[in-house]
């Protein structure tokens, strides 16, 4: 077993805290929540401090935060529906791009690997992939209407320009571009939960895709090429993705948010049940039928529901979290 040890806690929203992201780097983490406000938080000497507070954007609650490959431009979504990008001018963030056109609550932000692309998700069932024009202009290049119901989250590819999202139908859709007629479209369907899909998180490789849901699982779904080894069947000569791995009887509420480390390959879950928990492949697994055990687990670790989790990507071992309770922490993994 490891250990996971908490470093710092950074208090200064009001109400719950909806989500971390770590600037490429690792050097300093943004945070949004329920008080309308971004931070961004930066380590000061031994203690981690905010640095701003980004405000006057979002007339409601902010659900998601998420930043450029590059580290220059913040994204933040909001429950009023829009999505705003922030740039950091003379020394300090500005807005200068809002995107409109979901008709609830937008649930998720995230750039394309290239930061060419930003994908956005809603409440109203859709899914939107804009294109980054220039540092002001983004222009909606497709509206994608495959889910029946809410959609959570969205994750792009590491690699390529493949988008994954995860909804409150119980599925996890994944698009990418036609580039015969410029259209994006629907090429796999990923159905094994039983309940809502709250988040997911590609591996290192891109050859894995992690889920977690209401029905207290972690999925792990591996690719299946064309002209896979394995023989296995792919209809359109595109990739097949298959539930190689389940992982229950870990958490007893929702687990809200995945994060797989790209450094370490380690997988946090973040969850209702206020804990977080870490899972760690076994060396000895067959990469069709992969073993993952639990290695770390914070049992309140948040004083409420824990709402995200997210490795830095500089640090190995080094974990952010959010909760309810209105506090952000940080911890570190060792074995």
């Amino acid at each position: 077993m490891g250990k996971l040890e908490l470093l710092h806690t950074l208090v200064g929203h009001e109400g719950r805290v909806w989500n971390v992201s770590w600037q490429p780097g690792g050097s300093a983490l943004a945070s949004c929540g329920e008080d309308k406000t971004i931070r961004i938080w930066a380590k000061e000497g031994s203690k981690w401090v905010t640095k701003d507070i980004l405000t006057d954007s979002h007339r409601r609650t902010i659900r998601q935060v998420a930043w450029s490959p590059c580290g220059n431009y913040l994204a933040s979504a909001s429950f009023d529906a829009t999505t705003a990008i922030w740039d950091k001018k003379a020394g300090h963030f500005e807005c200068n791009a809002t995107l409109e056109g979901h008709e609830n609550e937008v649930k998720s932000v995230a750039w394309s690997k290239s930061g060419q692309l930003l994908a956005t998700c809603s409440r109203d069932k859709s899914v939107w992939v804009w294109e980054v024009l220039d540092d002001d202009e983004y222009e909606c290049a497709a509206v994608l209407n495959a889910h029946t119901q809410d959609v959570k989250k969205v994750v792009w590819h590491p690699h390529i320009d493949l988008l994954a999202s995860a909804s409150y139908d119980n599925t996890v859709k994944l698009f990418k571009e036609d580039p015969s007629d410029s259209d994006w479209t629907n090429i796999g369907v990923l159905s094994s939960h039983t309940s809502t899909v709250w988040s997911l998180a590609f591996d290192r490789t891109g050859k894995r895709l992690a889920t977690c849901s209401d029905d207290l699982t972690v999925k792990i779904w591996q690719e299946y090429p064309p002209n896979n080894p394995e023989g296995i069947v792919t209809p359109c000569n595109e990739s097949v993705w298959k539930c190689v791995c389940t992982l229950s009887g870990y958490h007893t509420r929702a687990i809200y948010d995945i994060s797989w480390c790209h450094k370490t390959d380690l997988i946090a879950t973040a969850s209702g049940d206020d804990s977080i928990r870490i899972f760690k492949e076994m060396p000895d697994s067959d990469p069709n039928e992969p073993n993952f055990c639990l290695v770390a687990n914070v049992q309140g670790a948040h004083t409420q529901d824990v709402n995200a989790v997210v490795w830095n990507s500089s640090v190995p071992g080094l974990l952010a979290s959010a909760s309810d309770d209105g506090h952000i922490k940080l911890w570190k993994y060792e074995e």
